[in-house]
C-alpha cells in the first residue's frame, strides 16, 4: 500500500506534538526516500532542548538522512509542519530536496513563500518542487494554541 503525503503529513504533525509536550514551538518534520516510501528521519524542534538555536526539526531530519544517506539525498522529500524559515529552506536545497511539502504558511519567517524566498534566488543552485498548504488548518491551530498556552 503506497502511503500519500497527507499521511506523512500527519507524521510530522505527531512529532509536532510531541514538540509542544516538551515545550518547544510544535513544529515537526520527516524525511521520507520517494523510492520506496521509507521514513528515514523524523523529529520535531529541539532548540530549547539541545540549547540550539539551529536545532530546528528540518535541520534535525535532514542532518539524519544525510548521515544515512550521504550528503546529497535528491531521493528524498521533506514534510514539515510550518513553511520552512530561511536557515532551513537554504539546507533543503544544500541538501537537493526531491520535494517539500509543508502545513502552515509563514508570513512573517517563512522562507520558501513569503520573506526571503529562498529557492527564487539566482544564487540558488537547487529548487526542491514545493507543495505548500498541506493540513494547514490542523498545523496552524496546533501553533495558535501553543501561542496561547504560552501567553
Amino acid at each position: 500500500m503506497k502511503t500519500n503525503f497527507k499521511n506523512f503529513m500527519s507524521l510530522a504533525l505527531d512529532e509536532a506534538k510531541l514538540s509542544a509536550i516538551r515545550g518547544e514551538v510544535p513544529v515537526g518534520a520527516i524525511i521520507v526516500n520517494s523510492q520506496d516510501n521509507m521514513v528515514i528521519a523524523r523529529s520535531g524542534n529541539k532548540v530549547e532542548e539541545l540549547k540550539d538555536p539551529t536545532a530546528h526539526a528540518e535541520i534535525l531530519v535532514i542532518r539524519e538522512a544525510t548521515r544515512l544517506l550521504g550528503t546529497r539525498i535528491q531521493s528524498c522529500d521533506l514534510y514539515v509542519t510550518l513553511e520552512p524559515c530561511s536557515m532551513c529552506a537554504s539546507a533543503a536545497s544544500l541538501a537537493r530536496i526531491r520535494r517539500l511539502y509543508y502545513g502552515a504558511y509563514d508570513i512573517k519567517s517563512g522562507g520558501v513563500d513569503h520573506g526571503a524566498r529562498i529557492f527564487n534566488h539566482s544564487n540558488c543552485h537547487h529548487k526542491p518542487e514545493v507543495y505548500g498548504g498541506i493540513k494547514e488548518e490542523t498545523s496552524r491551530q496546533l501553533l495558535k494554541k501553543f501561542f496561547a498556552n504560552r501567553r
